[in-house]
């Protein structure tokens, strides 16, 4: 049963509920216990609220020109964050495509040369030269259209998994560990990858295999000649590669800028900073999983799984072969990570302060109504 009272300013609401019987103490384990046959009991409870949305207290149309910021709380929440990191991720991809381009053909050069070949590695040099006569300025950014297409989803599914996962986490004291910090960005990882893994395959395809021209030329060849399963070669060893990189990456960015004086920490030179330091550590100790999944991704590779590949790429080119093509991936991945987490980063702060500022006018409002009753 339920009588609700409703007036100006406040609600009065008279509800019947259920609840079980108070839990036994275990003796044995000092622990509380449910009892396996629960009973239940009524009682009433009585609760009194504010009305959060009156429309009297809603911001005027003057109101939002004046404060421009409030307006962004209406957007909700989740979606903001969602299309920050989907733009985010977009913009950085574009900007460093070239150096995306020259570090899968560094990788992938002594695969697609053959085992026989003299010429097993490809320097930086080399892999610009190759594609500048080959095919042009135009050719620095091929596969960068299925590339925009995957992390569009891909950082936007990230970023927001990884702020659901870090609740998921938390301590029964509502803190958030390292160790908590480090599964939230691994499981945070590995579900963007698994969602867009057939697009990674799709632009890798398209950037060092001669033939194709577009995406649906690539997947209709990869259906015809190779079925469906082609599409996640890898998935293993790209899962594995992720998980650890994406845990270091957040983790370290989150605690350097938890480390930080408040006064520091909302400032955007500091999220850049603590953005290339969390990105140089994470790509430094996880990069040979990186190598390894490209080599397995490839048409005719020789790997079938993930040590198969390890032990094959250092048999052949050496414990260097694992870093092959590092360097363009370095200054590909450091300004790729600093703009995505600033630019996160920024967009949640303003978030915040917008919803401060939808408050304040909300409860200017709500003043003002009531001042009006009285009189």
């Amino acid at each position: 049963m339920s009588i609700s009272m409703s007036h100006t300013e406040e609600r009065a609401t008279l509800t019947w509920r259920k609840i079980p019987a108070p839990p036994k103490y275990d003796v044995v384990r000092p622990r509380f216990r449910h009892a396996a046959a629960t009973t239940h009991s009524r009682f009433a409870s009585v609760s009194v609220t504010q009305s959060k949305l009156h429309q009297d207290f809603m911001p005027t149309p003057s109101q939002l020109l004046k404060h421009p910021l409030a307006a962004f709380s209406v957007v909700p929440r989740d979606a903001a964050l969602f299309s920050a990191g989907a733009i985010a991720g977009a913009a950085a991809k574009t900007v460093t495509a070239p150096l995306d381009r020259i570090k899968l053909l560094m990788q992938t050069h002594g695969v697609r040369v053959g085992q026989d070949s003299a010429k097993k590695a490809m320097s930086f040099i080399e892999a610009i030269a190759v594609i500048g006569k080959e095919e042009g300025i135009q050719g620095y950014w091929k596969g960068n259209l299925p590339q925009v297409i995957r992390v569009v989803p891909y950082s936007a599914v990230q970023l927001f998994a990884y702020e659901i996962y870090k609740k998921i986490f938390r301590g029964e004291n509502g803190e958030l560990s390292v160790v908590g910090r480090l599964a939230a960005g691994a499981f945070a990882g590995m579900t963007s990858t698994f969602i867009t893994y057939p697009l990674d395959v799709l632009r890798l395809r398209l950037a060092v295999e001669p033939g194709y021209r577009t995406m649906s030329e690539v997947a209709l060849g990869m259906l015809r000649e190779e079925g469906v399963a082609s599409f996640y070669r890898g998935l293993g060893p790209s899962l594995i590669a992720i998980a650890p990189y994406i845990a270091v990456n957040f983790c370290v960015f989150d605690l350097l800028k938890k480390s930080l004086p408040e006064k520091y920490q909302k400032r955007t030179e500091t999220s850049i900073l603590t953005a290339v330091l969390s990105a140089s550590l994470a790509t430094l100790t996880c990069y040979p999983l990186d190598t390894v999944r490209r080599q397995m991704q490839l048409k005719g590779t020789p790997y079938n799984t993930v040590f198969d590949a390890l032990s094959g790429i250092v048999a052949r080119d050496g414990v260097a072969g694992l870093y092959r093509g590092f360097v363009p991936n370095a200054l590909k991945s450091l300004p790729n990570s600093s703009i995505k987490l600033t630019t996160y980063d920024i967009v949640k702060r303003l978030i915040a302060a917008s919803e401060k500022e939808f408050q304040l006018i909300t409860e200017e409002n709500r003043i003002k109504h009531k001042n009006t009753n009285k009189q």
